[in-house]
């Protein structure tokens, strides 16, 4: 009993002293850890707020920079006047006039070949020769029946006149007279049956040598020699294709939008030029007129096609060739003019950069008219002789200096680059 009172209040008294005990002291290395941390986080902080603030002033700094740009080498043009020419520019195909595939009429065994391909021929010209013995045979044959029915017709005539002087007589009976007109009407008609099995038979004949029905240019050869050909099959593909190159056409399609301005011009008899130039719109092939117009719009396009003829005489233009169709509708004499590039589009609208007297430049907002090869109209806002800038305009602004190369000389500002 006495131990275990000893023994608790052994305990009481250790256990103030189990509560006030505290961790050691920490060396000295880890404060001196604790402080470089909080001196680089401050370091760090101080930069970022730094260069934010370099940030923000350097576009103050470049707009300063600007403002005392040196004046900004441009290129230029003056204003003149000139014939601005209003022409639409379609893609168009070469059509012939007249295509013909010549087929044989009759049938038989093609004997012989009268032409090259490639050749042009003229009209009557000699194609081929089928083989004509069946036809001759038969023409005779005909003219053999034609023959003998004649001789019967006028023996039955004969007759009638030996019948008709009995018959004033009284000497025969009027139903035997009757009879023998009847039978001159018969051997009539038989007779102008044999003159036609007689014509037909000719012309059979006459079809055997085939001809060229148009003056144009043969294609290649579709049957070879010696092949038997016939008439009216859906496999005869025909002897060869004829197609006329000189007069041509080209047929194009033009916007209804742009159709007013046209009709008018040919409603009052102009006739309007018609330029067809390569696929790639470089080269000139020929030049024509326009001949026709068709008589609807397609619903499907919103354009109608138009046809030009050209007479071809150097055989530029191919039947189905792709050209590029430029329609001269009309054109705008002493019109102000100045070079494409003079015109800006931005949000002025259309405008130029025009030069002062002092070497700045203006915006000027002008209406640009039709583009007619390197120039194009301006239909207000410009004056005859004012200068405006041709070359870089990505660079200026309302008021800014330039610097002008030496002066052009007046061929030079009429034929611009890219002008025709």
């Amino acid at each position: 009993m006495d131990e275990r009172v000893e023994r608790s209040d052994t305990q009481l008294k250790q256990a103030p002293v189990l509560r006030e005990t505290r961790p050691a002291p920490r060396s000295r290395g880890g404060y001196w850890l604790l402080t470089l941390l909080i001196a680089a986080g401050l370091a760090g902080g101080g930069w970022y707020l730094w260069n934010q603030h370099r940030t923000a002033q350097a576009p103050k700094v470049a707009s300063a920079g600007r403002g005392a740009a040196p004046p900004q080498p441009v290129g230029f043009a003056i204003a003149d006047k000139g014939d601005i020419r209003i022409v639409l520019n379609e893609l168009g195909t070469v059509t012939s006039l007249d295509t013909v595939t010549v087929q044989t009429q009759i049938a038989g065994q093609l004997q012989e070949i009268g032409y090259k391909e490639g050749q042009v021929v003229k009209k009557g010209d000699f194609l081929a020769q089928i083989d004509p013995r069946p036809y001759i045979a038969a023409l005779e044959q005909a003219q053999g029946t034609l023959a003998k029915d004649q001789g019967l017709l006028a023996q039955a005539q004969t007759n009638l006149k030996r019948y008709q002087t009995l018959g004033r007589q009284d000497s025969i009976a009027q139903q035997q007279l009757d009879d023998q007109r009847f039978l001159v009407q018969q051997y009539i008609g038989t007779v102008q049956t044999d003159q036609g099995v007689v014509d037909n038979a000719k012309l059979n004949l006459e079809y055997c040598r085939i001809v060229s029905p148009l003056d144009g240019q043969v294609g290649l050869r579709l049957v070879d020699l010696g092949n038997y050909v016939t008439p009216n099959t859906t496999t005869t593909t025909g002897l060869v294709v004829i197609a006329q190159i000189q007069p041509i056409s080209v047929v194009f399609a033009v916007p209804e939008d742009s159709l007013p301005d046209v009709i008018q011009r040919v409603r009052s008899g102009a006739s309007l030029e018609v330029e067809a130039y390569d696929r790639a719109n470089v080269r000139l092939l020929a030049t024509g007129t326009l001949s026709a117009l068709d008589s609807q719009i397609s619903t499907t396009t919103g354009t109608l096609n138009l046809r030009a003829i050209f007479a071809n005489p150097d055989e530029m233009l191919y039947p189905n060739q792709f050209v590029n169709a430029r329609l001269l509708v009309n054109t705008m004499k002493d019109a102000v003019r100045v070079p494409v590039p003079a015109i800006q589009r931005g949000e002025p609208g259309t405008f130029v950069y025009l030069i002062n007297p002092d070497n700045t430049v203006s915006v000027r907002v002008v209406k640009a008219g039709p583009i007619d090869g390197g120039f194009q109209a301006v239909l207000s806002g410009l004056n005859p002789g004012d200068k405006v800038v041709t070359d870089g305009t990505d660079r200026l602004k309302d008021g800014a200096a330039v610097t002008l190369p030496a002066a052009k000389s007046a061929r030079e500002n009429r034929n611009p680059p890219g002008a025709h």
